[in-house]
């Protein structure tokens, strides 16, 4: 079996990064992708030194140029890709009454625009291989969260381009599958706690005594669940979406 090439997004620390590795671990090449090509480094030295293969990739998702050029430089670098992981993301937390549109269109952009772009010039090679995996990550905040109406629409809406892109692309052996994750120990959580004035480690215990298995997750939690989601075995599981959570979500 030929090797597979996979690109993982936002992939130069947290859940992103985690997932890079993981899945260079299952003997994949991986594009490691994030907005400056710099920040990448250590995660491509972390795979490199582990013995796998990696490049790392500059390119912002929400802009169709950046990323048709960072699409044809995983070509040109590693081969053809037929494992994207669209995990890109950012947070401009706000109550609604105070909600820029800069901060829905950031949101938004980064989000649901990078990954329809990123899918959109990723398919033709999993159509031509007629074998492709995409991952798309959603979130609890899918339910709804304070504070988050621009991510919370992000991520309900990566639920229904998943279940779509599964509907269309099921034909040609490529499968799309969301994972939703809890509470994840990250930068972007740590922030959180920061603009709510709560140290990390306070933040932590708070949201690990409202959850079932009493912690909080962590990236090797969701790279765990999209091993799966990108393996052969995985072939007939498709447009679902796994709440990894720690607990049941509703």
């Amino acid at each position: 079996m030929p090797q597979r090439i996979a690109i993982v997004t936002g992939s130069a620390r947290g859940i992103g990064a985690g997932v890079a590795k993981r899945l260079a671990a299952n003997g994949m090449a991986v594009a490691v992708l994030d907005l400056k090509e710099a920040d990448c480094a250590d995660t491509v030295s972390e795979i490199e030194k582990a013995g796998g293969k990696a490049i790392a990739v500059g390119a912002d998702v929400s802009q169709a140029d950046q990323v048709e050029a960072a699409v044809a430089k995983v070509v040109s670098g590693l081969g053809e890709p037929t494992v994207l992981v669209n995990n890109a993301g950012v947070i401009r937390d706000n109550m609604l009454f105070k909600m820029t549109e800069s901060d829905w269109d950031t949101v938004l952009g980064v989000h649901l625009k990078g990954a329809f772009l990123m899918t959109r010039a990723v398919q033709q090679y999993m159509v031509n291989a007629k074998w492709g995996r995409v991952v798309n990550l959603s979130s609890t905040s899918a339910v709804g969260n304070r504070g988050q109406v621009n991510y919370s629409a992000a991520k309900a809406g990566m639920q229904g381009f998943t279940k779509t892109l599964a509907i269309e692309l099921g034909k040609f052996g490529v499968t799309a599958n969301a994972v939703a994750p809890g509470f994840i120990a990250t930068d972007m959580t740590a922030a959180t706690a920061a603009r709510v004035g709560v140290s990390f480690e306070d933040f932590k215990k708070g949201a690990a005594s409202q959850i079932p298995v009493q912690r909080v997750g962590a990236p090797e939690d969701i790279a765990a669940a999209i091993s799966y989601f990108t393996s052969e075995e995985a072939g007939f599981v498709s447009g679902q979406v796994l709440y990894v959570a720690g607990g049941p979500v509703s």
